[in-house]
């Protein structure tokens, strides 16, 4: 696994519940992954989306997100709750 880098994307150190009025969205995009390694040794879930199919420029990488184990836990317990059929 490669190593991470700090600099290049933020991790999520928290999700709460917001407060913004959201709609679902038109378009679809591409999500690509990997499992990197920190300095220290822990593992990181890495998640890249990439431009919608309308996208006036050839794809890119349009948002980075980086999860550890402790935001796993939430991820999944925020997984099970939104989706009860799982």
């Amino acid at each position: 696994m490669p190593l991470v880098e700090s600099w290049i994307v933020a991790r999520i150190r928290s999700i709460s519940e917001g407060l913004q009025a959201i709609r679902p969205h038109d378009s679809e995009v591409d999500c690509f992954y990997n499992v990197v390694q920190t300095a220290d040794g822990d593992r990181l879930l890495h998640l890249s989306t990439f431009g919608s199919d309308n996208r006036q420029s050839k794809p890119k990488s349009s948002q980075s997100i980086q999860i550890d184990e402790e935001m796993a836990k939430v991820l999944v317990q925020l997984l099970k709750t939104t989706f009860p059929n799982l």
